[in-house]
């Protein structure tokens, strides 16, 4: 694996990891595992079923930090 290829998937997992820890709570229950956050909420049952909006948008936040993350540490290696 090439230098810049290396840097990407650094930048990936460490942005990946930063938007996890910086996800929304939930009132009452504060912040959802990652097991229920990486499956979007879908293994929510019952009166659980209203955390999945929460559960989608904190998974929103894990992608668009491994992105930026991503895109940040590739655009840094090509300088």
């Amino acid at each position: 694996m090439t230098k810049s290829k290396g840097n990407v998937v650094f930048g990936f997992l460490l942005g990946s990891v930063t938007g996890f820890l910086l996800r929304p709570s939930v009132p009452v229950v504060g912040q959802l595992p990652l097991e229920t956050v990486l499956t979007r909420g879908s293994e929510l049952r019952g009166f659980e079923t209203m955390l999945i909006p929460y559960a989608e948008t904190s998974f929103n936040y894990v992608l668009a930090g491994a992105i930026v993350g991503a895109c940040l540490f590739w655009f840094v290696s090509k300088k």
